[in-house]
């Protein structure tokens, strides 16, 4: 991974943990040589970030959300806010029953 690419990654994952504080929201990263958090990463696509909701005690849903070339054009501020955008979004989406 390019440095520059890694520094801007670790600035997203930076931000995104200080904007997500939900306590529903379980966030793993899938950043190979930044962040890996989950033992089940499948590191060998583009870099991702893994967004679970438990829905209950019996009932997980989760969200990938894709960090490719074309996002990985944009600045390390613009990545976090479409990650928190979208994580926002997904978690509109259940709470309103539109993910089975």
């Amino acid at each position: 991974m390019e440095k520059e690419t890694k520094v801007k990654l670790e600035k997203v994952v930076e931000l995104v943990n200080n904007a997500m504080v939900d306590p529903d929201i379980e966030i793993e990263y899938c950043i190979p040589e930044v962040e890996t958090t989950s033992d089940t990463c499948d590191v060998s696509g583009d870099p991702y970030i893994l967004v679970k909701y438990e829905v209950s005690q019996s009932s997980v849903k989760t969200r990938k959300i894709r960090l490719g070339k074309t996002a990985l054009r944009n600045s390390a501020e613009e990545i976090a806010n479409q990650t928190t955008f979208s994580i926002e979004e997904f978690k509109s989406e259940i709470e309103a029953g539109q993910i089975n």
